[in-house]
């Protein structure tokens, strides 16, 4: 299925990485919600991906139908859900992202701050913008370096002492 380039994203991101078998479960639960994802009626064309085994990406297709509030809430309860069930935090935004050797590993802001300062983490680190707001920017723009993300800003004073 092609999808819009400004198709709408919504991006979850893990405490911890999810098992296997944890993230084959979700990918289930997640594949039944877009089978019947729906906006007054309509259905949506919308897909829902993990990566990483760590990040839940659902994204709709806004020139087919648009996602409405209550197509929203649902979403957001489907991911509660998946929290609960598995013992996620999928909401906290200050836990901080980011890839060393090709893995991702997950942090609380503090100790994202305590990696900067004891340079285990630099401008050229590879860090997750969960902000982005389409399929372009997710694909353009999600993975990027420090140096290129709204991180750098947030720790700017980390990084100038670093």
């Amino acid at each position: 299925m092609i999808f819009s380039p400004q198709s709408k994203v919504w991006i979850y991101q893990s405490n911890r990485k999810f098992t296997e078998q944890e993230t084959a479960s979700i990918q289930e639960t997640l594949n039944n919600f877009v089978a019947q994802w729906t906006a007054h009626g309509h259905q949506l064309k919308a897909k829902a991906e993990i990566f990483h085994n760590y990040f839940i990406v659902l994204t709709v297709d806004q020139e087919v139908a648009n996602a409405t509030g209550c197509s929203i809430d649902a979403s957001v309860r489907v991911i509660k859900d998946i929290e609960t069930k598995f013992g996620l935090d999928l909401f906290d935004r200050f836990n901080m992202a980011y890839k060393v050797d090709g893995d991702v590993n997950v942090v609380t802001k503090e100790d994202f701050e305590t990696l900067i300062s004891i340079k285990k983490i630099g401008l050229d680190t590879i860090v997750f913008n969960n902000l982005v707001q389409t399929l372009e920017e997710f694909e353009q723009k999600w993975e990027v370096p420090l140096k290129d993300s709204w991180h750098k800003n947030v720790f700017a004073e980390q990084l100038a002492d670093s």
